[in-house]
């Protein structure tokens, strides 16, 4: 079992910045495949970021791609999302969840590919 919990959320200006973290816990945690999806009110979640267990290797949703840096830091067990040049449209619950798998880009984003959740952290990006 891996335990998740997000923290780093909060209300920020357009424009501005956040940094979510990951605290992840339990079995052999760092060695997993870490990601970021959103849930925005009314929508289905999405795919945001993505991130191997030794940090090589990244993928991002388009949406998010040159704004968000996904990163790890395997001593902390802790994964992270910088967040800049918010938008409105960036206004959702952002969760992390973690794999013991790794594939295409296309494969990553989907949520059925993930095992294990946190509960989410609220991001509200006012206009």
């Amino acid at each position: 079992q891996v335990q998740l919990v997000e923290s780093g959320g909060g209300l920020v200006q357009a424009g501005g910045s956040l940094r979510l973290s990951c605290a992840a816990s339990g079995r052999t945690s760092s060695s997993y495949v870490m990601g970021w999806f959103r849930q925005a009110p009314g929508k289905e979640r999405e795919f945001v970021a993505a991130i191997t267990w030794s940090g090589g290797n990244t993928f991002y949703a388009d949406a998010v791609n040159r704004r968000f840096t996904i990163s790890r830091d395997n001593t902390k067990n802790t994964v992270y999302l910088q967040m800049n040049s918010l938008k409105p449209e960036d206004t959702a619950v952002y969760y992390c969840a973690a794999t013991d798998k790794w594939g295409t880009r296309a494969i990553m984003s989907r949520e059925s590919e993930y095992d294990y959740w946190g509960q989410g952290t609220q991001v509200t990006v006012s206009s």
